[in-house]
């Protein structure tokens, strides 16, 4: 046996951790409206599936700290902001509703384009 130690790799922050949680419940909840079709578009049914499909890949890789979790769940986050201010946009009266989620997974992509975020994963 050798006396080497064993170096533990980068541990994973508690915001990461909580991005992840979030992004995935957000995800499991789109995916199950849209298989129910509930949207208000009945023709992106497939396209929000594949989506929440890809974002939910992204999260467990993103939990293992991999480099294509990490590049999921960000574009996952800035497209999922980008979508609820498309919908704020084009919706008469306007609905404040769309922008929270909008402003809040705006500042979670923040976060996990942060360089001690992307130094975490590899």
């Amino acid at each position: 046996m050798s006396d080497k130690k064993l170096v533990p790799g980068p541990k994973m922050l508690p915001g990461m951790a909580m991005i992840a949680i979030f992004m995935l419940v957000i995800s499991i909840g789109n995916a199950f409206s849209a298989a129910r079709n509930t949207q208000a578009r009945p023709s992106a049914r497939y396209a929000i599936l594949a989506l929440c499909s890809l974002i939910v890949v992204g999260v467990f890789g993103f939990l293992r700290l991999r480099r294509w979790g990490w590049a999921l769940l960000a574009g996952g986050a800035f497209f999922y902001s980008l979508g609820n201010v498309v919908l704020f946009l084009q919706m008469r009266p306007r609905q404040v509703g769309y922008l929270l989620p909008a402003a809040f997974t705006l500042v979670f992509f923040l976060y996990l384009i942060r360089d001690e975020v992307r130094d975490r994963v590899h």
